[in-house]
């Protein structure tokens, strides 16, 4: 069998890898985290099943265990979750991914590295290409985790130049679905749960920065290719390319949940990123890869998960 390390496997993008990697009566999957965004819920449906292991772990202590491969989800990818300890965050992406690269040097292991659209920062180049270095504020309150991210890129292609490592490098796009964290921070989690509840909407600065939104089921298939790909030479954008004002967000949740919700306009954060849209080229073109789940569909299933838990 194929034994699969998934790290932060039980949060929102992790438990869903661990559920499609599991459908491959050959793979065994072995999740670990901590369970500091990570919820056991997530994965409770698993338990049982032989060809999964769940060990409490933290990825910044190192770990001995046999495995071919490595995807590394660990670490807090919402604002209010990533800021609550920066420090924790910081070691997390360096620390914690030197980690895992050694243990997959020990193993010959591949790698593959969820990083973030975060490491283009607050963007000059629109849409964004993988060539863009990015334009990151290295002492800002988002720089634990923008930083963080560039440095795991940094380790991941390193460890591949210095000890032949193989490694690949994912850049994720702002993705939603069910088993997101209600009290994340995250816009999409946000509005839907403000709109069910029927209050209102809080929109940061004036709502003409623009997201780009892709569904988990696209997103996860997009990880898969990646892992199976022959070897990218390049990091790869996932996302989808349809882009949205934060404004146009809002009124459609507010449409889609029948809400009598209005719209509460607050101070804009700091190094909040003005536009954001993936340029999908290289995915297309290398993974044969591109989101099947427009935002209308996408969110309808989100609404209902969060209507079942709230």
């Amino acid at each position: 069998m194929t034994k699969i390390l998934v790290t932060g496997g039980a949060g929102f993008l992790g438990s869903h890898l661990c559920d499609e990697l599991l459908k491959d009566k050959n793979n065994h999957v072995i999740c670990i985290d901590n369970l500091f965004t990570g919820n056991k819920e997530n994965i409770e449906h698993l338990l049982s099943n032989a060809s999964f292991d769940f060990i409490e772990h933290d990825v910044t202590d190192q770990i001995d265990i046999s495995i071919d491969q490595i995807y590394n989800l660990a670490c807090p990818a919402s604002p209010i979750h990533y800021q609550f300890d920066p420090v924790k965050t910081m070691k997390t992406s360096v620390l914690g991914v030197i980690n895992i690269l050694d243990l997959a040097r020990k193993n010959n292991a591949k790698v593959l590295q969820a990083s973030t659209s975060e490491i283009y920062g607050d963007p000059i180049e629109h849409p964004q290409t993988e060539s863009y270095w990015g334009n990151v504020n290295p002492v800002g309150e988002r720089s634990c985790y923008d930083e963080g991210k560039r440095c795991a890129e940094t380790l991941c292609v390193d460890y591949q130049r210095q000890y032949s490592i193989d490694t690949r490098i994912v850049r994720i796009f702002n993705t939603y679905g069910p088993r997101m964290n209600k009290n994340d921070g995250r816009v999409v989690s946000n509005f839907i749960v403000q709109a069910i509840k029927g209050e209102d909407l809080t929109i940061f600065g004036d709502g003409n920065q623009t997201r780009s939104f892709c569904y988990y089921t696209d997103l996860i298939n997009g990880f898969i290719k990646m892992m199976n790909a022959s070897k990218p030479s390049i990091p790869i954008n996932l996302g989808n390319p349809r882009e949205f004002t934060i404004l146009e967000l809002a009124q459609l949740v507010i449409s889609k949940v029948n809400s009598g919700s209005k719209l509460c306009f607050s101070d804009l954060p700091s190094d909040d990123p003005k536009q954001r849209k993936p340029d999908i080229s290289a995915a297309k073109n290398l993974l044969s890869w591109s989101p099947l789940i427009d935002i209308e569909e996408g969110l309808d299933s989100t609404i209902q998960f969060f209507k079942s838990i709230l």
